[in-house]
This record gives structure tokens, C-alpha cells and sequence, in this order.
């Protein structure tokens, strides 16, 4: 074994690290990243057609890092996924479902993953979209989880005209993009919080949250002209719903709606009816530009740090808040509970202990990257949250991530858990397990009870990944699944708890 992962041990059931000081963090976030990122290619890829996409700065720090090819996230919508990463906890324990809720008003007064960080003595710094901001969602970025003012910048050319722009670049000289705005403020950051860390006298955790790919797909018209010729970009190969899918699981994409080139096409967003194939693909394009976009600016940041003699000492997590849907199924966005809008990017470079990198295809869930930072920067590890945990302040529903360092084959979970609220009273929960998913869009109550009645189903939905990845035919009604059927509704309805099988030994 790698003499830097002997650094990991076992001690009574939990796997601390051997180090002296705390380790520092940079926290690294992109909007509606789907998992199509080079460092991905393979099985777990979100499309068998695609141009090779261009992300060398992630791929660089994949390389080095623990790459977790099977992330799955609680819940495919902005403020619910970050929510429920940054308290470590579900949407169900958080009561947040939507963009207009904010967890310490409905869920409980929980300690976020910054703050954890600032109550053991770091610099917390934020910036760009780490929460979902604005005061309905986060009470303006949670003041609480920062020692620092928070840094947002200003949109140029964002508007609801247009879905898409390739900005020529040289407008962007006096006139810069948000997310050139975000990556200028992270360096400058990462510059004034250098010396106290170096010096050991005040660690940092630095949070950098970039905007794109998220709509509208707006970057630097050389990402497109340089990477993506026209021709390179395909078609998704299913552009239907599936086969037998209920009607429950459908999302009519009225967020892409909401741009004037797209509602002049007079789409509904209904099952089945498609935008036109120029449509799809210069919105494929765009959305592969924007991305590559991201990545370079990732890179910017991830550059200064070693130029600045931080990255032996710094932990580096990157994550995408959800996948997103790009024609696959005739669908948009995200706002589903299919493969394509809950498996998204994920990875953690800890100086020492991950440099030679190490690739896991174990499932995994966004509440794990609370309990795994904190564990590996040398925090007291959290505990496990009762079934009740709202009056709780600092616990977990997430498993901490370091035993698959030192094995990346230990198991984990058997299943992964998601879910999505339809209409007024449905809620649709989802599992993956490694090889299917099934979902349950069941009857639900909200507050105060925030329970779903598994007698009362609006549509159930089961994908066979070994014979079907793309998700294009549910099984659900096939009498040949039955048995797994059966196995698997019981298996949902224990929920996560049932599915955690960490298993540790000395």
C-alpha cells in the first residue's frame, strides 16, 4: 500500500487522520454541472454521444484526487441540493424543497459546514453561489457561516433575451462576466489569507461558487470557437420520455421557458414534445462552452494556490450541485429524479493522502462531503443524527468518505437517495443502487408531519442500468421485475439508514 495512505488508521469503528495542524479548504462549486467532465469517460458517463469535452483543469485536479464516479445528490434543484450538502443533512430533516425556504426557519438552527469551520478558529470566506442566495433561501448567503463580508460581483450580458451568448472577448476587457469576477476575488482572497496560514496562525476555509453552466449559457465566445466546432456537436440518441414512464415523472422545462428565443418556438415543455434539432444542438453547444468555460476558471484559482506555496496544506473539494438534462428523454434542466439530473461531480484532493489519485465507482451521496472535509482538515468527526434531530444542532446524515482512501472498494451505502416534490401533495423519491434505480412518487404531507404514504402512489418507475443506462425503459409494470420490484419498494421505504453498511475493521 501507498505509504501516504498508511497515514489513514482505524480507531474504534472511525478513520482519523495522522497529522499535526489542520489543513485549510478550498471549496469549489459549479452550477448545473452534469458529470461530462473528461475525468468521467466511461460507464458512468452521462451520454453516449458527445464532443471530447474540454476540462483540463478538472481533469488535473480528478488526477489527484479521490474521484468519486458515482455521486448522487438529495435533491436536482439549487437551494434543496446545497442545502442539504452544507447542514450534511436530507431534505426531508432540512424541510427544504424549493428556492423560497430557508432551513433555520423550517428545518432547525443547524451548524453548516462553514461553520463548523468557523467555530474551530478558521477564516470562513464566501463568494459567488454558494448558497442559494437571496433572503427567502439563505437569508442573503447565511451570515452566520462567515467571518468576512460575502462577495457576489455583477451579472453583464445575463438577461432573459436569449438562452445562450458568445460573448466576443474583447468586450469582456471593461466589462467582465460574473464568474471572471468570482475567480479575480477567490486569487485576491487566496493572496490575503496566505501569510496566516503559512505562518500557522489562522487557517481558512476559502468557498468559491461559480454560475456556470447554469442559464443562460453566457461565456467567452473563444471557448466555443476554440473547442467546439459545429459539427462536433450531436444529438442525444433518445430524444423521447420513456417507455411506460408515469406522467408524474415528467418536469415541462419551464425555466428554459422563460428565455424569449425558447417561447418564441411555442414548445410546451409536454411529454414527448421535442425543440427543434437546431435548438438542441446549439443548446448543447453552449452549454459544453460555458462548462469549459468553468473549468478554466477553476483552474485560474487551483494555480494561484500553488504559486502561493498553499497546496500541501490545503484540502481541495469540487462539486457541481446537480446534473442537468440536455435533450436526453426530449427533457431540460433538472427537476427529475433520472439519472441525468441526480449524478453529478464530485471529488476531494487532500494533500498527502490522495495525490496519486484514486477512482471509486462506490455510491455516494452530497451530505458525505460535510462529515469527509471535517475529518480529513483534522475536525472532531460529527455524530450520526438521531431520527429526530431538529433541536440537534451538529450531526450528520452522511457517512464520512475517507475509508474508500485507503480502499476505494470498501462499501459504503448500498443505495443512494434522492427525491423530488410534484404538485401540491407528491413527493417522489428515488434510489439508486448499483444496478437499478427505483422511484416511488408518493402521496405526501408537509408540515408539521413531512411524511410520505407509500399506500398511495402516483407512479412508480424501476430502470435495469445493466440493460438500459440511458434510463429509457421502466420496468415497473414488467412481471419479470416483480421480485425486484418488491425488493426494491422495501428497500426505499427503510430509507437511507437501511442502506448505510460502513463496515471498518483495524
Amino acid at each position: 500500500m501507498d505509504i501516504k495512505r498508511i497515514l489513514v488508521v482505524t480507531v474504534l469503528g472511525l478513520i482519523l487522520p495522522f497529522c499535526g495542524a489542520n489543513k485549510n479548504v478550498l471549496f469549489l462549486v459549479s452550477d448545473d454541472m452534469r458529470q461530462e467532465i473528461g475525468a468521467y469517460l466511461g460507464p458512468y458517463f452521462p451520454s453516449p454521444v458527445h464532443p471530447k469535452m474540454h476540462t483540463p483543469s478538472l481533469d488535473a485536479l480528478a488526477s489527484k484526487s479521490l474521484l468519486l464516479k458515482r455521486a448522487y445528490v438529495q435533491q436536482a434543484l439549487c437551494s434543496p441540493s446545497r442545502t442539504a450538502l452544507l447542514t450534511g443533512r436530507r431534505p426531508d430533516t432540512t424541510h427544504v424543497y424549493d428556492l423560497d425556504h430557508y432551513f433555520r426557519k423550517v428545518g432547525g438552527n443547524f451548524t453548516t459546514l462553514p461553520e463548523y469551520f468557523k467555530q474551530n478558529g478558521y477564516s470562513t470566506i464566501g463568494m459567488g453561489k454558494i448558497f442559494h442566495p437571496g433572503k427567502a433561501a439563505s437569508d442573503f448567503d447565511d451570515p452566520i457561516s462567515w467571518t468576512e463580508p460575502y462577495y457576489h460581483g455583477v451579472a453583464n450580458f445575463e438577461n432573459t433575451g436569449s438562452s445562450w451568448l458568445a460573448v466576443p472577448d474583447d468586450q469582456l476587457k471593461h466589462k467582465p462576466l460574473i464568474d471572471r469576477q468570482i475567480a479575480d476575488h477567490a486569487i485576491s482572497t487566496l493572496r490575503k489569507v496566505a501569510p496566516a496560514a503559512k505562518s500557522g496562525e489562522k487557517n481558512f476555509f476559502v468557498a468559491v461558487g461559480f454560475h456556470k453552466p447554469h442559464l443562460p449559457f453566457v461565456f467567452p465566445a473563444s471557448f466555443m470557437n476554440d473547442f467546439y466546432p459545429r459539427n462536433a456537436i450531436k444529438l442525444p440518441p433518445n430524444p423521447y420520455a420513456p417507455v411506460n414512464m408515469p406522467d408524474v415523472a415528467w418536469f415541462k422545462y419551464t425555466v428554459l421557458n422563460r428565455f424569449k428565443d425558447i417561447r418564441k418556438l411555442n414548445i410546451s415543455g409536454g411529454i414527448n414534445t421535442t425543440l427543434p434539432e437546431d435548438t438542441v444542438l446549439e443548446l448543447r453547444r453552449a452549454y459544453y462552452s460555458a462548462l469549459s468555460w468553468t473549468d478554466s476558471l477553476v483552474g485560474e484559482v487551483i494555480s494561484e494556490l500553488d504559486r502561493l506555496g498553499l497546496s500541501n496544506d490545503t484540502i481541495v473539494s469540487f462539486w457541481g450541485d446537480h446534473g442537468w438534462q440536455l435533450g436526453e428523454h426530449g427533457e431540460w434542466c433538472k427537476q427529475t429524479n433520472f439519472e441525468l439530473a441526480t449524478h453529478a461531480p464530485m471529488m476531494i484532493h487532500i494533500p498527502g493522502l490522495t495525490d496519486t489519485g484514486i477512482e471509486t465507482d462506490q455510491l455516494t451521496e452530497f451530505v458525505d462531503l460535510y462529515p469527509t472535509l471535517a475529518e480529513a482538515a483534522g475536525l472532531e468527526p460529527l455524530p450520526l443524527c438521531p431520527e429526530v434531530s431538529a433541536d440537534v444542532q451538529l450531526c450528520r446524515e452522511g457517512t464520512s468518505l475517507m475509508p474508500l482512501i485507503e480502499n476505494p472498494k470498501t462499501p459504503i451505502k448500498t443505495a443512494a437517495f434522492s427525491q423530488y416534490p410534484r404538485e401540491t401533495n407528491i413527493m417522489g423519491y428515488t434510489m439508486r443502487t448499483d444496478r437499478y434505480r427505483y422511484t416511488e412518487w408518493a402521496e405526501f404531507t408537509y408540515a408539521p408531519q413531512y411524511m410520505p404514504n407509500w399506500n398511495r402512489l402516483a407512479g412508480v418507475e424501476l430502470y435495469d442500468h445493466l440493460n438500459d443506462p440511458a434510463e429509457n425503459y421502466n420496468r415497473a409494470l414488467d412481471p419479470k421485475y416483480e421480485k425486484t420490484k418488491k425488493e426494491l419498494s422495501q428497500m426505499l421505504h427503510e430509507g437511507w439508514r437501511g442502506a448505510e453498511q460502513q463496515e471498518m475493521s483495524v
